[in-house]
């Protein structure tokens, strides 16, 4: 069964950093594009970033300057290096393959809580 496991998240203050991992397995990351996605309450779930297969990356411009997405392959790992964090980036965060997102078949994890708050 397709899993993905996030990780990292927790309390930070604003201006603090996280890097957040997510996990696959069933699957190879390395045909896929892979995203990164946040969900705040009451909020629709929106794309934070996300990295093609020839490591092409694009970023919400919310979150443009701060945050990196990487990927590994051989560990079939994706990355999110968030930097300089403002309260607003408070959400629960998930990966995914952008192709099943936009198709509207993915299946979700259960995210990692990221709250950023003094």
């Amino acid at each position: 069964q397709v899993q993905l496991v996030e990780s990292g998240g927790g309390l930070v203050q604003p201006g603090g950093s996280l890097r957040l991992s997510c996990a696959a397995s069933e699957f190879n990351i390395n045909v896929y594009a892979m995203g990164w996605y946040r969900q705040a309450p009451g909020k629709q779930r929106e794309l934070v970033a996300d990295i093609g297969v020839v490591l092409k990356t694009t970023y919400a411009d919310s979150v443009k300057g701060r945050f990196t997405i990487s990927r590994d392959n051989a560990k079939n790992t994706v990355a999110l290096q968030m930097n300089s964090l403002k309260p607003e980036d408070t959400a629960v965060y998930y990966c995914n393959r952008r192709r099943l997102v936009d198709a509207g078949t993915a299946s979700w994890g259960q995210g990692t809580q990221v709250t950023v708050s003094s």
